[in-house]
């Protein structure tokens, strides 16, 4: 019964794929467009917190113990600061915002708790870059799909 629903879930849980994935597929399938956009933000947003709290537990509990790696993302926040300072939540929001691969929810979460950003912030950079990154999709998707439909009979 939801077997495509699962499909698209499965899908934007794909580091790589993500929302570029899950929507193409399941706008190809024929399931409802707000069904997809919600199943994409949802998925998108849930991924947040095992990646940013996952990684701040295994840094606190393990990484922290080994010096390099302490010094490297204490180095690492100290020279992001006023780049962070800078554009704060907004440049994270415009880099999960771009639809590529490799600039997604978790690489926008890791980033997020490199630089020092607290969780609150993050997540919402998270969440308004992943409704603009499913609109400019939705919207390259039809784009797309219209001109096939007219040029080829699509």
């Amino acid at each position: 019964m939801f077997e495509k629903e699962l499909m698209v879930v499965i899908a934007n849980l794909i580091p790589t794929v993500e929302q570029i994935g899950g929507i193409t597929l399941g706008l190809t399938m024929g399931i409802n467009p707000i069904t997809v956009l919600l199943i994409s933000l949802i998925v998108n947003c849930l991924i947040f917190f095992p990646v940013y709290f996952g990684l701040k537990l295994f840094y606190d509990k393990y990484l922290y113990k080994i010096k390099i790696l302490q010094r490297y993302v204490e180095r690492v926040r100290k020279r992001g600061k006023p780049y962070i300072d800078k554009y704060g939540i907004f440049g994270l929001m415009i880099f999960r915002a771009f639809p590529s691969p490799f600039t997604g929810t978790y690489a926008a979460s890791i980033f997020g708790w490199f630089l020092g950003l607290d969780w609150k912030k993050s997540f919402a950079a998270v969440f308004f870059g992943s409704i603009i990154s499913l609109i400019l999709i939705f919207l390259g998707y039809y784009g797309i799909y219209n001109i096939l439909k007219i040029v080829i009979g699509f």
